[in-house]
């Protein structure tokens, strides 16, 4: 794995100077956020050498380099789900690759169905933990001792420094948050009306297909992670109510501005 890492890195570097102090992982809907960022080099995933490719509506599929809010950045704009059949080794890639390029924070964020009766479609939640029963887990198999240790500790995968300070920032700016736990599955169906009922008795305030694998990873090489889910449709709904793919992304970009502005102040302040 490392091998790969390295010459996927060093394809990267030979494209670019620009040294990230954080990556950013861009969910469904989310792709316009990639305009906040002063690009300086965008390259295509099919170009670097082992990435995966997004094939997903609302996935770009390449990496920004550039600077937002005075630091240097690297984005995802596009991200790569276990429903796709890539493996949770793949899955993880460039987040391997994001810290070999010198991330010191991970920003997170994904489009989730709300399980928590109070929240409402474009509202944000802070992720403040996760459950991950259904994808697997992407350090099986032999460990890197380079990225991380075997058993990596999991009781703190979303910072609570971030956490308090991004609540700080949406109350200055009289922006709505919600915060909550994660629940992770695989997709790509969306979840049966039994399925959402479970998630909630086991404590998932939101559920989505992504994000987990990714925020595992993080943790295994000691990035502190900062996560957002928008809430792009109801778990808990009338009876007569279903869910597209379209109406996920059209509440994704509505809830847009709030996540930018959010991510951008806690980048500024790292």
């Amino acid at each position: 794995m490392l091998k790969t890492i390295y010459e996927a890195v060093q394809f990267i570097q030979h494209k670019t100077d620009i040294r990230p102090e954080a990556g950013i992982v861009l969910g469904s809907g989310l792709g316009s956020f990639a305009s906040e960022i002063e690009a300086e080099c965008e390259i295509p995933y099919t170009d670097i050498p082992h990435f995966p490719v997004s094939t997903v509506e609302g996935h770009q599929g390449k990496l920004i380099f550039g600077s937002l809010a005075g630091k240097n950045v690297v984005a995802m704009a596009g991200r790569f789900h276990y429903y796709e059949g890539y493996t949770e080794q793949e899955i993880v890639f460039p987040i391997r690759v994001m810290k070999f390029l010198g991330i010191k924070t991970l920003f997170v964020s994904n489009a989730a169905g709300g399980t928590n009766a109070s929240f409402k479609v474009g509202d944000l939640m802070i992720i403040n933990d996760h459950i991950s029963l259904m994808a697997p887990n992407p350090l099986i198999g032999r460990n890197e001792d380079d990225l991380g240790p075997r058993f990596p500790d999991m009781s703190e995968p979303y910072k609570k420094d971030l956490i308090a300070k991004a609540k700080k920032i949406a109350d200055a700016n009289n922006i709505d948050i919600k915060e909550g736990i994660y629940f992770g599955v695989t997709g790509p169906t969306f979840e049966t009306r039994a399925e959402y009922k479970m998630v909630s008795i086991l404590g998932g305030d939101a559920v989505g297909m992504s994000t987990v694998q990714e925020v595992i990873a993080a943790n295994h090489m000691g990035i502190p992670v900062f996560a957002v889910s928008v809430i792009t449709d109801l778990g808990i709904r009338d009876e007569e109510n279903t869910i597209t793919h379209e109406e996920v992304l059209q509440a994704a970009k509505e809830a847009e501005p709030k996540l930018t502005l959010i991510f951008k102040e806690l980048i500024r302040q790292l």
